[in-house]
């Protein structure tokens, strides 16, 4: 039976980080939404996610800050002292969150059941949805909407761009060429590819008629790592790592043709604005974590480095079993990556 067989009055969202697991939830959201278009939605996420996310049609964003700790969240306790949802849905597993979902009043608090749920989240929830240990995090996602009494639906976006982001990816364009954006770098080091080969390939894509733009936070280690790109190429790119907002960039990834990077925050903001990606995958299971979209155009070395390591055939390993080592992306090449971007562009 659903949760919910009428509209419920309100909902929470937990989900704090990071960029493609909000985005993930930015579906779930809208779907909710679609069904229940009475139903106030209020969503905590981090600072970060807010500064994509901030705006989103009928979503009161609470923002919590987690390095303002115990003392941040004793102020969102305060500001929803008088409401009790009908209904938080947990969806982050970190202790963090689970701290902060114990101050929030509401009827039902959904979590992942026992098998799935880390960091003893489960001792937080009155309701777990089904296990979701063997799915896409976005499928597992979705599980709390039908939890709650959503009919099953295709995942769709919409994430609001100002006119000036729009146009900020707009006047990039020279001499109205396609756009071929790489995000290079993953949240460790380890995930991301090989920076010569990333130049190699930004080179292929300039002398095939396309602009070339690095995209990256302002974290220093992602800063040198553009620079060092461009320090390799033989052509001209455009690099704007740290030069752009979360959003602009969100505009920058719309406009392009497509999008290179390994798993990593901008591949998920490309599924939501339809973008093809080209997925580089060695650590984590594409499976579990890859763009939605982009399943046939991922180039995966995951399979081997994990069965090799845990020496065990990938049917007998954990869904969320992982590879380790710095020498892992070596082993996608960069024809590969030019005969995917071939792929892509010739279609």
């Amino acid at each position: 039976m659903p949760l919910f067989t009428t509209a419920p009055k309100s909902i929470c969202i937990l989900r704090l980080s990071a960029i493609g697991d909000v985005c993930h939830a930015v579906a779930v959201i809208q779907a909710i939404q679609k069904h229940w278009p009475t139903t106030k939605i209020t969503w905590i996420m981090g600072k970060i996610e807010a500064q994509l996310l901030h705006d989103l049609p009928g979503v009161k964003v609470i923002i919590f800050d987690k390095s303002s700790g115990f003392s941040g969240m004793k102020a969102i306790w305060k500001q929803l002292a008088e409401q009790k949802f009908d209904a938080l849905l947990h969806m982050q597993l970190a202790i963090r969150a689970s701290v902060l979902a114990f101050g929030i009043k509401a009827k039902y608090k959904v979590g992942f059941n026992r098998k799935r749920a880390k960091e003893g989240q489960w001792l937080f929830t009155n309701r777990k949805i089904a296990d979701t240990s063997s799915t896409h995090v976005l499928d597992s996602f979705f599980e709390f909407s039908y939890f709650l009494g959503i009919q099953k639906t295709t995942p769709s976006w919409n994430i609001p761009l100002a006119d000036a982001d729009v146009q900020f990816a707009q006047q990039l364009r020279q001499d109205n060429k396609p756009l071929f954006v790489i995000s290079p770098a993953a949240s460790k080091d380890e995930r991301n590819w090989l920076t010569e080969r990333y130049a190699t390939v930004a080179d292929y894509a300039v002398q095939q008629g396309f602009q070339v733009v690095l995209c990256g936070s302002p974290a220093a280690r992602e800063v040198k790592l553009g620079n060092d790109i461009q320090g390799l190429m033989a052509e001209d790119v455009t690099n704007l790592i740290a030069k752009t907002s979360l959003k602009q960039l969100t505009a920058v990834i719309r406009e392009a043709k497509l999008i290179l990077a390994p798993d990593s925050g901008p591949a998920h903001i490309a599924t939501t604005q339809g973008t093809p990606v080209i997925g580089l995958y060695g650590h984590s299971n594409p499976n579990r974590t890859r763009p939605y979209l982009s399943e046939e155009t991922l180039i995966s070395v995951y399979e081997k480095h994990v069965q090799a390591q845990h020496k065990k055939p990938l049917s007998e390993l954990p869904w969320s079993a992982r590879a380790k080592g710095n020498h892992i992306m070596a082993d996608i090449s960069a024809q590969q990556v030019i005969d995917m971007f071939n792929q892509i562009t010739t279609k």
